[in-house]
């Protein structure tokens, strides 16, 4: 193994640990390792191998099944996984899946069995609410649904709840940026005698700015398609986690889905890690100078970001658990879709376009594109409304993108 350099900072760390150049002729960066199956040094090291991905003994501390075959782990998935962990406050172990829905999908299937219940916030990203409606409840498995801002709302459903084998929390909410107090729903579930596990979607803050696992929360999650890779030309999804136990089960499941990131992913991915945090702080510099000069626009109804919050609890959950506000925000419009929708038309530098977390500025209709899977009482009670537009601030110069939105809102 080579050295976990945990004697440095993290973004020292994540150049320099998981990856030793003695195994690739001495190159600089790690290359990229094609190859669908593995040589085993003796018949002894296969029968070990195996042994350990199929549960039969359990891994010492940090230990690895030797190499076997790539739709278990390849070289690639373990360097990125290794260098991954020292962005996540608190995490010890990872894993790399071929997109994010794949990273939740095998969480949830993990942990969640028949005649069970989920508490889950909302609202949630359209697929995570998909994978609710669609898949889980066919299974057996009960959603319970609270807003995520609801702190004591949360707390009573927990409580509440009969055979409770998940909490998920999606903070900020997607799209319109409601938080959950993360420590508070942490704290609820530990007391339940079912011992929920704690999944908390950290795609829109984390990890630069936001640390569940420090907050109580057991399993973090990531869409990486988004800031992790951040120039939106690639799916990957992301589980971290502080328990080897964890870890160990979701990557069992990750082997009989076959759902893995592909080496030439986590390549790509791995050689993004070190500019993350550079992004990201541009990006939430952006947002926040965007949303504060769109406040009181006459088109706009309301400007939804974190320093804009007005609700007392909105106020202290920010301020007890972020960093800084992050580089999503949404606007309101106050006539609904049609002018939401030719706002859409005449911008000329942000594109009109689904995901988020890349460096270019990107904004969708949410009600109309990644919600429209969503109930109309789920819409309503969501907030999710035909004049919502959701942005994700890129990387650009500010004021570009300021003089674009004024003329896109000017027009008649």
């Amino acid at each position: 193994m080579p050295d976990s350099h945990d004697d440095v900072r993290p973004r020292t760390a994540i150049l320099t640990r998981g990856f030793d150049p003695k195994h690739t002729f001495g190159s600089a960066r790690p290359a990229v390792f094609r190859s669908s199956t593995y040589v085993f040094e003796s018949p002894e090291a296969a029968e070990h191998a195996f042994a350990i991905i199929g549960g039969k003994i359990k891994p010492d501390n940090g230990e690895r099944a030797d190499l076997i075959y790539a739709r278990f782990s390849h070289p690639n998935a373990e360097i990125l996984e290794d260098q991954i962990v020292p962005l996540e406050a608190g995490a010890s172990y990872a894993a790399v899946f071929n997109s994010g829905m794949a990273a939740i999908m095998t969480a949830c299937f993990t942990y969640a069995r028949p005649n069970s219940t989920i508490v889950y916030t909302t609202p949630l990203y359209g697929g995570t609410t998909g994978l609710m409606h669609s898949f889980l409840e066919p299974f057996g498995v009960r959603g319970i649904p609270v807003a995520a801002g609801d702190t004591e709302g949360i707390e009573k459903a927990i409580a509440a709840a009969q055979n409770c084998c998940i909490v998920y929390v999606e903070t900020p909410a997607n799209p319109t940026l409601t938080m959950a107090d993360i420590e508070r729903a942490a704290a609820a579930a530990a007391t339940h005698p079912d011992k929920p596990v704690v999944m908390v979607d950290n795609t829109f803050l984390g990890p630069s700015f936001q640390h569940p696992l420090l907050l109580g929360a057991d399993i973090v999650l990531y869409s990486a398609t988004k800031y992790l890779s951040g120039f939106s030309d690639m799916i990957a999804g992301i589980v971290l986690t502080k328990s080897s136990d964890m870890i160990q089960k979701i990557r069992s499941r990750r082997n009989m889905f076959g759902n893995i990131l592909p080496p030439d992913e986590c390549w790509m991915l791995d050689s993004r890690l070190p500019t993350v945090q550079l992004r990201m702080n541009r990006q939430s510099k952006n947002a926040q100078r965007l949303a504060e000069a769109l406040k009181g626009h006459k088109k706009l109804s309301a400007v939804y970001y974190p320093t804009l919050f007005t609700d007392p609890e909105q106020k202290r959950i920010f301020e007890k658990q972020c960093a800084f506000p992050g580089g999503i925000f949404s606007i309101e419009f106050a006539g609904g879709r049609p002018p939401a929708f030719d706002f859409l038309r005449r911008l000329r530098i942000a594109r009109n376009a689904v995901s988020l977390g890349g460096v270019e500025t990107l904004v969708c209709h949410p009600k109309s594109t990644t919600h429209s899977g969503m109930s109309p009482q789920e819409l309503a009670e969501s907030g999710v409304t035909d004049g919502l537009v959701r942005v994700s601030a890129g990387i650009e110069d500010w004021r570009d993108l300021l003089a674009d939105f004024e003329q896109a809102l000017a027009s008649e």
